[in-house]
């Protein structure tokens, strides 16, 4: 925008010549008159006065020129600038006044000097706080996702989440806000990247050690959920110290799959310590184990005999644990069922309800037996339905073994006559084998082990009584 019309006076330096012609410069005077401005404010030596201003250009292999906003121009050698070149255009900076040349109305400025300044003047205090290192109080700054930066009196710390508590790794945001006053002592400062790192936690007494005699494995004490973990819960003892409650301590069932199911964020709970170890600084608590015991509550209401309903948790191979509420029995595959083949992988599913007997329990072993087959009539019962001890029966022969014969009756039961209640064959005739008819006389019906003995030997001389009966009644 023009600022002049044709006939307006102005002021003008005369800065060269161009043939016949001046060249003339109206910018200089107005440059000349904040300079001298410049002067008058800071005295005939203006240096180590610090500027403010914005990049307006750069002269390649010479500076940069650089304007307050004052419109006062200050020219900053490239050696003098800690900055690219690239990209400095448009940049706001501050710098000291390095010289004035008061006949070319210029002022050289330097970045460069203001940087190591301030730098030499941090290490200094840096070196001074370390030797002294006593807490100190600061402010909050910046709060960040691994920590937090403390203005300590205009020098800047970082307090990293793992140095807030002796809880360990924590949200910075969950315990301070931008603008809070803390208490911090200094741990380490890395010369050359400039890190200063600060601690809170080592400002405070450790807990740790104060718990070290407080408290022992064994205790019973009262603490608040804190946090949730897949693998457990958290609970916080109230003196920035944490335990974890894992997801095994927390209820003598053996299913719980998710801590929440059990517990919430805020809710006090009694628990007892089972493992503290205050130099690693571990604390495991467990809740289960101020609970009764399920197996022991299950045998004051249950006992040998009683019949009792369950769900089928787990099958193996050997047979299946049958959950009855808050203990498992196990139901063997030979318990199962009067088949001697059956298996229970082969009759159940998972998550099926059944009803069972309990036959044995284990207290030292803290182990339920169970059965199925026990609610049921053996062969060996239904047999003695239908025969009696002396009924004479045909039957085929099943197995011969060293100490007798096995025969198949119906129902898959097994009969057995014993070697001395086999007859010798007579002359000519053949060893019985697996297949032949066999008759014989029952002498014995064992429910218990489900077999039937029978005699072949006590046959004949049944015969022979009966036969010598018929004679003397004729």
């Amino acid at each position: 925008t023009v600022k002049y019309s044709v006939g307006d006076k102005i002021t003008v330096m005369i800065i060269g010549t161009r043939g016949e012609n001046l060249s003339l410069s109206y910018k200089k005077v107005l440059q000349k008159a904040k300079f001298d401005e410049f002067f008058a404010q800071h005295g005939e030596d203006p240096e180590n006065v610090i500027v403010e201003g914005v990049v307006t250009s750069v002269k390649p292999r010479a500076g940069f020129i650089v304007q307050d906003e004052e419109g006062m121009e200050y020219f900053m050698p490239m050696a003098q600038g800690f900055l690219k070149a690239v990209g400095a255009v448009g940049k706001k900076i501050k710098a000291v006044v390095l010289k004035a040349k008061p006949e070319t109305s210029s002022i050289v400025i330097s970045r460069r000097k203001l940087i190591e300044e301030a730098q030499k003047h941090k290490e200094e205090k840096i070196a001074e706080l370390m030797e002294n290192n006593e807490p100190k109080t600061g402010i909050v700054k910046k709060i960040t996702s691994y920590g937090m930066f403390v203005d300590l009196g205009g020098i800047d710390g970082l307090v990293n989440y793992n140095e807030i508590s002796y809880k360990g790794p924590v949200n910075p945001s969950a315990y301070y806000k931008e603008g809070d006053e803390v208490i911090a002592v200094m741990k380490s400062y890395d010369k050359e990247k400039g890190h200063l790192s600060l601690s809170i936690k080592e400002a405070l007494a450790n807990p740790w050690e104060e718990m070290r005699d407080a408290l022992e494995t064994g205790d019973t004490i009262t603490v608040t959920v804190s946090n949730f973990e897949s693998y457990g819960a958290f609970v916080d003892l109230g003196n920035d110290i944490e335990g974890l409650l894992h997801i095994s301590e927390i209820s003598h069932n053996k299913n719980v799959k998710n801590p929440k199911d059990y517990l919430e964020i805020g809710q006090e709970i009694n628990v007892e310590v089972i493992d503290l170890d205050c130099d690693k600084r571990r604390l495991r608590v467990s809740l289960k184990s101020l609970q009764p015991k399920p197996f022991q509550t299950f045998i004051k209401e249950n006992k040998v005999g009683d019949v009792v309903t369950g769900t089928v948790a787990t099958l193996t191979d050997f047979g299946a644990f049958v959950n009855l509420g808050t203990v498992d029995g196990l139901l063997h595959n030979e318990e199962a069922n009067w088949e001697s083949t059956a298996k229970c992988k082969d009759i159940y599913k998972k998550g099926d309800e059944i009803e069972v007997k309990i036959i044995k329990i284990d207290t030292e072993k803290e182990n339920i037996s169970l059965s199925v087959r026990a609610l049921q009539d053996s062969p060996a019962q239904k047999f003695e339905k239908e025969h009696n001890t002396g009924d004479i029966i045909k039957s085929t022969v099943k197995d011969i073994k060293d100490f007798g014969v096995f025969v198949k009756l119906e129902n898959n039961l097994d009969g057995l006559i014993r070697k001395e209640d086999m007859m010798k064959p007579e002359e000519g005739e053949e060893e019985v084998k697996i297949g032949d008819e066999i008759e014989a006389v029952v002498v014995n019906i064992d429910k218990q082990r489900n077999r039937v003995r029978l005699s072949v030997r006590r046959l004949a001389s049944q015969k022979d009584r009966d036969m010598l009966k018929s004679v003397n009644d004729t």
